[in-house]
């Protein structure tokens, strides 16, 4: 599907983290599903912040190796409402609005609210999928060891101006792995991703911290 207004790695598996920071019923989901051109075998995965996929648009051509960056989603809990059970937004330390898929899309406009994430798989020939997985500790903990269950933090999904069916899930952290989504080769999705903390218990004092990894593996 092409846009009408308009890194990468040659393993086998590409990985990416997100750290989440914390002190329903989802709206319809899009996403973008576009064409990559066929080459040698190579997955590219991001998530927030990253660099671009290739020098021109639906290539996966661009350097092979990975930005480093961890980007942090993060809540602070006002005090009147501790654990009342309602849910609260997300913020992001992320700045990423363009797509990397090199084609100057604004995909995710609001980024201190968004993470934009996105996988491409690129082969020669054959039918293999790439598969787009996240894993997430068991819980949250701050300096005194309390924690907090990682299925209070849940996300939406979101791709201004796409049409196209949700491609990369909404869901909740599991405390596991999830699958997040089937790439096809040559084909690159991308979506935004906005984070909340379901707030459904009072928590001790403190700063929680945990990280989840996302994978994008073929086979």
């Amino acid at each position: 599907m092409k846009r009408m207004n308009h890194r990468t790695t040659a393993r086998k598996a590409a990985g990416a983290c997100l750290a989440l920071l914390c002190v329903a019923e989802m709206a319809a989901a899009h996403a973008w599903s576009l064409s990559v051109t066929a080459g040698p075998r190579r997955l590219f995965l991001h998530v927030g912040n990253g660099a671009l996929s290739g020098s021109s648009a639906g290539t996966l051509n661009g350097t092979l190796g990975t930005s480093g960056i961890v980007n942090t989603v993060r809540v602070d809990v006002p005090f009147a409402q501790l654990g009342n059970g309602t849910a609260l937004p997300m913020t992001s330390d992320s700045t990423q609005n363009v797509s990397l898929y090199d084609d100057g899309y604004n995909t995710c406009p609001n980024p201190a609210s968004q993470v934009m994430v996105g996988a491409g798989f690129r082969r020669n020939s054959g039918n293999a999928n790439a598969t787009l997985t996240v894993a997430s500790p068991a819980n949250l903990s701050n300096a005194s060891s309390d924690t907090i269950p990682f299925n209070q933090i849940s996300w939406t999904v979101s791709a201004p101006g796409s049409g196209v069916p949700n491609v990369i899930s909404a869901g909740t952290f599991n405390g596991g792995s999830l699958t997040l989504a089937t790439v096809p080769g040559n084909t690159y999705l991308e979506n935004c991703h906005t984070f909340r903390f379901a707030n459904g218990a009072v928590r001790a004092a403190g700063t929680y911290t945990g990280r989840v990894t996302y994978t994008l593996a073929a086979p």
